[in-house]
Parts: structure tokens; C-alpha cells; sequence
């Protein structure tokens, strides 16, 4: 078997599609005004940076005015929850272990600080919550911000977004949802579904790294995480990125151009995988949900005595990048704190298997070839 280089890790990032690549180009090579200058560059750039905010805001329905520009998810999600968090009118926070580190260490840091309850919704084995305990809490009739992420980017699952708003839009509450894995992936019609805030990392859809967008529904009050100039709308100061946001609008022309297709194909590949690794690998548990999930994750926990560092290490030496739960813990000594809170998360190495519209059947028999050689050393 010839050494093949498997890329499965695109819940961390994503490769640069050509043409979004050529859109950033160009755009570095002519697109050199300051969009907040006055005179004729200016403008072209200003003109080139609204076009883009508003074809983005056409895809989710939404006017363009609640756009904001960001580098990525995390000061994306930052800008909302500290912005809610330090309101001060705010009794209580929702939300989950399952949650990305940029939101879930802002939410325990700043209720801290402000003295604010914090409470963190039972996970069953699987990491599914339940919508009556949410809806219990939010019917105590205090003033609260719920925090729930759309796709988990280590097991997978998928939150019943829909139930959720309804839940949060009934009871008054303020709802930020973590939509990074999912931009792209997924409809989402922000006219019908009533979410306050979401959020967008353009490097997890084939865009550029460094780049992104908060969402915030008219009604929200945004506050500067930083300051300095008047840059989109006085939320987010400095130059804007113009090449990258280019760059992010055409990543999600070309995702959402071809939704349908593109999730027919995942699914497929998913569907795959799992057999295939049903097939060849014994002893194994597969982690998250079995009804509500994404088609782009497969998260597994494997019966050998490798663990998982050595485990990543074997198969990037055969030429196949995976993750052993999250990337953003790579390097780290403290296990994942999303298979911690889940019953037997980790009772055993995990792997996460993360796929793309590029990914190959060929790619994928190749990798459940080489894991099956590494666990059974």
C-alpha cells in the first residue's frame, strides 16, 4: 500500500479553494485603498467591502446592516458575549460543557466577574440536552442569556436549533449560538429562525484564516472589545481586511451554491467511513449523537492500549491528519473537555475523523487501513 496524504481534519480548518484564492489576490493587487478614505480608491474599496456584506446577509436573510466584520469566531463570539455580559441587567447564563473554549472560558470568566448564575444543562451519554430542563430554567422569570453552539466541532451533534429560539423568543431570552462548524453547511433563514446573535469563521468553509462576521439581530446592543477608529459602525475598529472578507464572501457563494450537493456528497463519504471503520476496527464507540448530527464529523473512541498521542502521531507518519477530540487542545496535557462531560468519554483514545467535499472514498479506505495497522501493533 503507496503512502497517500489524507487530510481529515477539517473541523479545525479547511484547504483554500482556487477560487476563493484568486478573489484575495486580485483584490490584494488592486483593492489597496482605505475603505474609510474619502476620495476615488476609497470608495472602490467601500463599495467592494458593502457589496460583500451584503450579498452575505442575502444568504441568511437578514439585512447587512447586522453584519459585523471580525478576524475569525472567536473575537466573533467574544464581541457578543461580552457585550451581553457586561450589560449588567443580565441574572443568568445557559449553556453546556459541549461548548468551544472561546465561549465557554468568556462565559464562566465574565460571570464571575459579574456575579452573574451560571448554569450548565445536563448532557446525556450521548451529549444531547434536554429542552425541558432548558425550558425550566428559562421560565424562573430572570433575566438570561442562553449560550448554545449549532454543530459541536468534537462529537458532532447537532442542536435543535429551531426548538431553541422558540424556547429563548417565548421566554424573553437573549440566544447566541456558535455557528462556526456549521456556516455553510446548513440553511439558516434568520427572518423565520430568531436567533440574537451567530457566528462565522471563513476558514472552516474553504476561506482564508483571519477572518470572519458576528451577526447581532437589530435590536442587540453591541459593545467595542477594543478601540481606536469608527470602523464598522464603531464595534469593530481598525482597517477592514478587505482582500480576506472578499475572500469569505465567495467561500460562502460557492458553499451555499451548492448546499445540496455538497451535503449529498459528505453524507455519503460519512456513511463510508463509518462502515468501513465498523468492518475493520473491533472494540469500537462511536461518541455524540446518533439522530441529531453533522454529516462532516465522525468522532470514535477505540479499544487499544496505543493512546492517543501515539495514536495521531503513527498516523501522521502514513500520511493522515486527524484529531484526537479537538484541535485547539493539540499540545495540551488535559484531555478534552468535551468527551470529559459526556458518560465514558474517556474510558478510552479518542479520534475525530472531520470531512470536506473534497474528501475521497479512496482517502478514506486508505485511512481506516493504516489506524487498523496502528491499533492492532
Amino acid at each position: 500500500m503507496s503512502k497517500m496524504k489524507v487530510y481529515l481534519d477539517n473541523a479545525a480548518t479547511t484547504s483554500l479553494d482556487p477560487q476563493v484564492l484568486e478573489v484575495v489576490k486580485e483584490s490584494m493587487s488592486v483593492d489597496f485603498g482605505n475603505p474609510s478614505s474619502s476620495h476615488s480608491e476609497g470608495r472602490k474599496a467601500r463599495a467592494k467591502l458593502e457589496y460583500a456584506r451584503k450579498s452575505i446577509a442575502k444568504l441568511f436573510m437578514a439585512s447587512s446592516s447586522e453584519f459585523i466584520f471580525t478576524s475569525g469566531g472567536t473575537e466573533a463570539n467574544n464581541l457578543a458575549i461580552q457585550s451581553v455580559l457586561c450589560e449588567g441587567s443580565f441574572e443568568q447564563v445557559i449553556t453546556t460543557d459541549l461548548e468551544h473554549h472561546a465561549v465557554l472560558t468568556t462565559i464562566e470568566h465574565f460571570c464571575a466577574l459579574n456575579r452573574i448564575r451560571l448554569i450548565k444543562l445536563t448532557l446525556d451519554e450521548f451529549g444531547e440536552i434536554s429542552l425541558l430542563e432548558l425550558e425550566q430554567y428559562l421560565s424562573l422569570g430572570k433575566r438570561t442569556f442562553v449560550s448554545l453552539m449549532h454543530g459541536n466541532n468534537e462529537i458532532g451533534n447537532l442542536l435543535p436549533l429551531r426548538e431553541v429560539s422558540v424556547l429563548c423568543e417565548v421566554y424573553g431570552a437573549v440566544f447566541h449560538c456558535d455557528t462556526v462548524q456549521t456556516i455553510g453547511h446548513k440553511l439558516l433563514d434568520l427572518s423565520e429562525t430568531k436567533v440574537d446573535f451567530i457566528t462565522c469563521s471563513a476558514h472552516k468553509i474553504h476561506g482564508p484564516k483571519g477572518v470572519g462576521f458576528l451577526y447581532t439581530r437589530g435590536k442587540n446592543k453591541l459593545t467595542p472589545l477594543f478601540f481606536g477608529g469608527g470602523q464598522e459602525r464603531g464595534v469593530r475598529p481598525g482597517t477592514e481586511n478587505l482582500p480576506l472578507i472578499l475572500g469569505m464572501e465567495k467561500a460562502l457563494a460557492l458553499a451555499y451554491g451548492a448546499l445540496q450537493s455538497n451535503e449529498d456528497k459528505i453524507k455519503s463519504r460519512r456513511l463510508e467511513l463509518i462502515q468501513l471503520l465498523r468492518a475493520e476496527i473491533t472494540g469500537l464507540v462511536f461518541n455524540g449523537s446518533a439522530t441529531k448530527f453533522m454529516s462532516t464529523v465522525v468522532s470514535v473512541q477505540l479499544d487499544t492500549t496505543v493512546d492517543a498521542g501515539m495514536l495521531l502521531f503513527q498516523l501522521d507518519l502514513k500520511g493522515i491528519c486527524v484529531s484526537g477530540g479537538s484541535a485547539c487542545s493539540s499540545g495540551s496535557l488535559k484531555g478534552s473537555h468535551v468527551l470529559s462531560a459526556i458518560q465514558g468519554g474517556l474510558n478510552m483514545p479518542s479520534l475525530r475523523f472531520s470531512l470536506s467535499r473534497n474528501t475521497t472514498s479512496e482517502e478514506l479506505r486508505y485511512a481506516v487501513d493504516c489506524l487498523k495497522q496502528v491499533v492492532q501493533k
